[in-house]
């Protein structure tokens, strides 16, 4: 009669097991290491980075100068989200989208910031806002300021501050006239500063309101330098149902039926 083979002992049994565990775990540590060393081979080195989009503020050898040295890691290893953050760091740069192109360079596309005002924030340091009312940092020498528009106004208020400069100008367009400054204060209240020096108090509210009052005072205006025949100085906007403006020479008061007085 055959013999039946008998099991091996428990202990045994858990010893193999036991060893083949280990076994598989040798593997995958000497396969893991395989990888990393592979991963961070020296022949993996990023060997060119190829710069497209808007290269009008920097050239290409300041882009490099100022990113390359930041960069860690190899084609494989390196963190495309750190290498953007490290681009988009460079002044001017307001984004970048950076990829891998095969088998040894980045290409990275930038997007510049496009000046649209220059910003004075509450402490009284002066920056720049883009076109998007992103504030951003820069060598103000970098760019003809005298060109743009002042805008003052609380921490955080820049993209607003924008949209309402372009309403006003559009306003004072229709005198052939151009905002150079637009201020909100901490109470709330606006104030514009024309290409002449002529101040505009254009008081507190919503948007809405305050640029429906100054469109009233917009569209009446000339009437009351026509007839006095006097450059505008100041106007005050913040009277319930007219303005007051100051003239060179003169006050005016105008009220809601067009009636003027005025002192010389």
């Amino acid at each position: 009669m055959a013999r039946l083979a008998r099991p091996l002992p428990r202990d045994i049994r858990l010893m193999n097991g036991v060893s083949m565990a280990i076994f598989a775990l040798a593997i995958v540590v000497l396969l893991t290491a395989g990888v990393l060393a592979l991963w961070r081979a020296p022949r993996f080195a990023v060997r060119a980075i190829e710069l497209h989009g808007d290269l009008t503020r920097n050239s290409a050898a300041t882009i490099r100068a100022n990113t390359v040295p930041r960069l860690a890691g190899n084609f494989y290893s390196l963190d495309l989200a750190a290498a953007k953050k490290v681009f988009e760091s460079v002044p001017w740069v307001r984004q970048a989208v950076v990829r891998r192109v095969w088998p040894d360079r980045l290409a990275v596309e930038l997007h510049e910031h496009q000046p649209a005002a220059r910003w004075t924030a509450e402490d009284g340091s002066e920056r720049l806002v883009n076109q998007q009312g992103e504030v951003f940092e820069a060598n103000l020498g970098d760019v003809e300021s005298d060109g743009l528009p002042l805008l003052t106004g609380p921490e955080g208020s820049a993209a607003a501050m924008l949209d309402m400069y372009r309403r006003t100008q559009a306003l004072f367009q229709r005198l052939e006239r151009s905002v150079a400054g637009l201020s909100l204060s901490g109470r709330g209240s606006y104030r514009v500063e024309l290409e002449d020096g002529a101040i505009v108090e254009m008081g507190r509210g919503e948007p809405g309101e305050v640029l429906a009052r100054t469109e009233r005072f917009v569209a009446t205006v000339s009437q009351v330098t026509g007839h006095y025949h006097a450059p505008l100085l100041r106007a005050d906007l913040r009277h319930a149902g007219g303005y007051a403006v100051r003239l060179r020479g003169v006050t005016v008061a105008e009220g809601p039926a067009g009636a003027k007085g005025g002192t010389p």
